[in-house]
């Protein structure tokens, strides 16, 4: 009887923290899912407007530095290696993986044109939120979309991208990875090889403009 009223007495002061990491998840879900469909919307919104490609370039690139964690997929990416990488490596490096990435996001966008989205389920995680989305584009069979938010410096922001069940940041890291271990784990001949592909990438687009 004693041990039975213990209990009660212990689930009873339990409780409140219970309930409070429950309400708590549920905020961060809620938070998550309409950041999610903000910034799809938002990005919906530039695709489908009428502003000249320049201004497009600059609405996206806004979107994209606020809402993306750039820098933090781009450590994820390395793995192991940053901290080989000395530190003007690592500048150099996250430099380049910046502007690879954001011109491919931004490259890219314009396929999506007349695209609509719906949320689906919110599920909390240890470290983030991941918030399922259904991406449907004109004459394409539906998209599932997995958007991981997590907390970075007190805002939110998307840390990967699911589709169809596979990571862009993991399978970016196998790519590295499988690169680094061709060539005797040489941080400095990724980050040329990421020169030469931003040079070519730059040429393709003034080529493109011309």
């Amino acid at each position: 009887m004693l041990c039975s009223r213990r209990l009660t007495f212990a689930l009873a002061a339990l409780w409140p923290w219970v309930a409070f990491e429950i309400t708590a998840a549920r905020a961060a879900q809620d938070s998550a899912a309409s950041f999610v469909d903000n910034v799809a919307k938002e990005l919906a919104a530039v695709i489908d407007s009428n502003d000249p490609p320049e201004v497009k370039h600059q609405r996206f690139l806004a979107i994209i530095e606020n809402s993306v964690d750039v820098d933090g997929i781009a450590r994820f990416c390395l793995g192991r290696f940053w901290r080989q990488a000395s530190p003007q490596q690592q500048r150099e490096y996250l430099a380049l993986f910046r502007q690879l990435l954001l011109n491919a996001i931004i490259g890219r966008l314009q396929e999506y044109k007349g695209v609509k989205h719906t949320i689906g389920r919110t599920i909390h995680q240890t470290d983030n939120t991941l918030v399922q989305t259904v991406i449907v584009r004109p004459g394409q069979e539906p998209a599932h979309v997995d958007w991981v938010v997590a907390d970075v410096d007190g805002k939110p922001k998307i840390e990967d991208l699911l589709v169809e069940g596979t990571s862009l940041r993991i399978t970016q890291r196998s790519d590295y990875s499988s690169f680094l271990l061709h060539n005797n784990s040489n941080v400095q001949a990724l980050i040329d090889k990421l020169r030469q592909m931003l040079a070519n990438q730059q040429q393709q687009q003034a080529q493109k403009s011309g």
